[in-house]
Formats: structure tokens, sequence, C-alpha cells
């Protein structure tokens, strides 16, 4: 058998290939002008696509001009006050009459309705020890864990029918966050950041301050970019000391001899860039050191809460060791929402189990301890918004990432597991209707069954409330125009929350 020439030493054209290679190949090329030219219509190699005007460069400074919304916002800022493990409906903002009578009687589930997470042991019933009072003119329901915020209870609107898609804290956090159970989707203050920029040039306009117990499982991905340009991730802020660690100018070093080294930087930094125009951690890493540079006087200024007067300090429990914490990170949200940051996420709780709002164990001291370290500063921040003139487009949103169970976990044991299929978050501010709740979980609290509002659902009124229609702020990725609330399309804006 004649064994076959090698295409590699015969027929060879001018540009080093055989005729078949070239005639393939040029076909191959002829066709795929014709695909490119079909794709692109459809926008399939688009970096982003917005409502309005897609973005034309990753540089930062760019990414985070002002926008304009989709339409006139209620809102123009937001804060987040995570209850980092889930704090229980029943002990807080549901009242069950039921539950109340049915204490310590085994409970029977709804066909299909599953309880026990993660395999964990069902007890029985459990009301809760926490007297509930109508407050207000509205005369909206709130538990003895809260007195000084209850003094709002006006201003509250309590979604009582939130339901999301996982029993597990990781997830639960990511979903609450980035509308997905897993990791790598852009978080609410990065759509937010990317659909309407930045009000600040000395200051991020994400900020997120966790808990000095540790931060919430997932870390870092709760707050991210994700597919986005890096600029829009959320930015952390240490809430004693230095916001921001070797944030400071080095010793000996004076501003101008400073300036004249981010200056060299900069113009070394350009050139470096000009062959990698698409690397978003590039063009974020270089806006940084602007950023920081611009931070030095504005971030250190603005953790500065003994500039503040000792009534301000005392409303917001500095004096104390129990709020101090938390007081000062809500003092701190006050002060940077006033300098131009945009979106403010708050953690209570931090690390695991009873460090959080997660009381497996004993949900009783649990919500005794957190609610306690919370709401007199939560009071506080509404209080002085209210003062300053900040709260009539500033949007408060308060929750976890789900409930708990109205049953014990085990028998003989105060604690209480995740539920997912009914909880309680409430909404405040600039545009939302106060002094009311909507929907309603079943007659003991377990799951969502009058009006039920997905995760998703809340996310998509919070966009609303900020002026931005949840089905045209897109993100094109991965052949989809990806959104904050899911591409499936089945998502709502809550009407009953607005005012």
């Amino acid at each position: 058998m004649v064994p076959p020439v090698s295409r590699f030493v015969a027929n060879h054209t001018p540009c080093g290939q055989t005729r078949r290679e070239f005639l393939w190949e040029v076909g191959g090329g002829f066709a795929g002008l014709a695909l490119i030219d079909l794709l692109s219509r459809e926008r399939f190699f688009a970096q982003t696509a917005r409502a309005d005007e897609a973005p034309a460069s990753n540089d930062a400074k760019y990414l985070l001009a002002p926008k304009q919304p989709h339409f006139t916002p209620k809102a123009k800022r937001a804060v987040f006050l995570f209850m980092n493990g889930g704090p229980s409906q029943v002990d807080t903002f549901d009242p069950k009459p039921e539950l109340q009578k049915r204490d310590a009687q085994p409970y029977v589930p709804d066909s299909g309705l599953p309880v026990g997470s993660n395999g964990r042991p069902v007890g029985h019933l459990m009301a809760s020890p926490f007297p509930f009072k109508q407050h207000g003119e509205s005369g909206l329901p709130i538990s003895s864990l809260y007195p000084h915020l209850s003094k709002f209870a006006d201003d509250l609107c309590v979604i009582r029918s939130m339901h999301a898609d996982t029993a597990a804290h990781a997830s639960g956090c990511l979903q609450m966050n980035t509308g997905a159970i897993t990791i790598g989707k852009p978080s609410l203050g990065s759509w937010l950041s990317y659909g309407l920029g930045s009000m600040t040039d000395n200051l991020p306009s994400f900020v997120v301050m966790t808990d000095p117990r540790g931060g919430p499982i997932g870390s870092a991905s709760n707050w991210t970019g994700g597919y986005m340009p890096a600029a829009f991730q959320g930015t952390l802020f240490r809430s004693v000391g230095s916001p921001l660690l070797d944030l400071a100018t080095p010793e000996g070093v004076s501003p101008g001899a400073q300036r004249r080294a981010l200056d060299l930087l900069a113009k070394l930094n350009v050139e470096h860039r000009r062959a990698r125009p698409a690397e978003s951690e590039l063009a974020a890493r270089i806006y940084s050191y602007e950023l920081a540079y611009q931070m030095q006087t504005t971030a250190a200024e603005v953790v500065n809460v003994d500039q503040e007067d000792a009534q301000t300090r005392t409303l917001y429990g500095l004096d104390d060791q129990r709020t101090a914490d938390f007081g000062r990170k809500c003092l701190i949200t006050r002060r940077l929402l006033e300098r131009g940051v945009r979106f403010v996420q708050l953690y209570s709780g931090g690390g695991h189990l009873e460090d959080t709002w997660d009381g497996h164990s004993d949900c009783i001291s649990n919500h005794l301890r957190h609610a306690g370290e919370t709401d007199q500063p939560i009071a506080a921040l509404i209080a002085d918004l209210k003062r300053t003139g900040l709260w009539d487009d500033t949007l408060l949103i308060w929750g976890g990432e789900f409930g708990r169970t109205p049953t014990s976990e085990g028998l003989g044991k105060p604690g209480r597991d995740h539920d997912w299929h009914g909880f309680t978050m409430w909404l405040a501010g600039a545009g939302v209707a106060g002094g009311q709740a909507v929907g309603a979980t079943d007659e003991l609290g377990f799951r969502a069954v009058e009006n039920p509002c997905h995760v998703s659902d809340l996310h998509a009124t919070i966009l609303h409330l900020m002026g931005l229609d949840h089905t045209k702020l897109s993100y094109f990725y991965q052949g989809l125009d990806q959104r904050l609330t899911g591409v499936e399309g089945n998502r709502r804006v809550i009407d009953e929350v607005l005012a």
C-alpha cells in the first residue's frame, strides 16, 4: 500500500497551504462572515446590553458615570439591613394566635410541605415568647423584641409572605443578594451601580460593612460584581479605625510627591492596558488607585463618628457595649449617604450559628441578643434620616436570607429550624406605603399562602423604587440578556408596597 503524501510537502500554494486547505478555509471564512453578521445583529458579541445605551469602555470612571433611570425614581439611595442567619417571622413581625393556642402540640404537616432542613429533627409547635402589640396609628403588630423600632410602625411596610428557593445559608444569602443560589452573579448593589452610576467621586458607590464576628457564608460572593466589570462590585469598609487597610499615606511622603507618583503610575498603567482592553479587573484596579487617593481624606473623615455630638452618639447607642458596633455602622451609613454613596449594606450577625440569627439551639436567647444589638441603632437611623432630610429619597430594606419554623428543633429544645416557605421582610422610606402588612403565611406561620412574594419580586420592587424597570435593566452575558430578577420573565413588582 502506498503511504499517503504528507500535506506539508505536496501541492503548496504561495501562502504555504495545500489547494484543498486553501479552498476549505476560504469557503469556511465566507460562511463565517455571514454567521458573524447574523450573530452581531442579535448582539451575541456585545459586552453589555442596557435599556438605553451599552458602555463602550471598561474604564471605571466611564462605567460609574451618573446614568438616567428608566423613570423618575422615588429613592436615590438604599440601605439593606441584612439580618444574617434568618430571623424568625413568628417572633418579630408575623403574630400567630393559633400558634400560641397550640403550643407544645405535635405538628402534622400539610401534604407535601417539608420541614426540618438538612435532616434536622422536628419538634412540637412552639409559641412565641415575645408578646405582640399594635403600634402607631396603623396598629401594625410588632413583637416586644423591637421597642425602639415599633415607634416607627407607621413607616414600615411588612411583607409577611416572602419565600425563597433554598434552605441553606450560603445559597440563601446568595439568592437574597444576587437573585441566584449559585456563585458568580452580580449583587443587588452592583446592579444599582451599573444601572444608575455613582453620585460621588470620593467614595465608592456601593459599600458593605460586616459583623466583627465574621461575614456571611459565601463572603465576597454576596457583594461581587459577578460577570460585570469589577468597577461595580461592593467595597468592604471597616467600622472601626481606618475604613480600608493601607489607605493612609506612608510617613515622610508629601501630598505633592504622592500626586506625582500616582500620575506616573497612571501613565504606566495606561500603556500596560492598551494591550489588554477587555480586562475589567485591570481597569478596576487602575481606577482604585485614584479612588483610594481621593478617599484618604473623605473615607477617614466619614468613619470618624467622634465628630458627632454626644446626643447623636447616645441616640445610636454608641455608649452601650451591646449596641455600639451596629450603632456605629448605622451612624457611618448616614454619613455615607450624605456624601453620595448610593447603596450601603450592613450585616448583623457573622460567623456561624449563635453568632448569627441562626437560633437552632435556643432561638429565644439568640433573638434577644441580636434584636437587642440592632433595635435602637435602626430606630436611630430612621430618626436621623428624617432629621437630616434624607428620608424622603432613601429606601430601607430589612431581613435575612429566610425565616424560621414555628416548631422547635427537637423535643424540649427552644431552637427553630430554617423556613424558606414563608418569612418576613420590611421596607420603609422613599416611595413605600408604610403602616401595613402585605401578604400572609398560614395560621401557624410556615408557608406563604396569601400574595406570595418571591425574592426576585422583592428585587423587582427595589429596582422600581430606584427608578429602574427590572425587565429592561439587563447585561448581555453567555448569549442572554441577564437580569437581577432572572431571564424567565415571571417576576413582578409588589404593587401593594408602593405609596
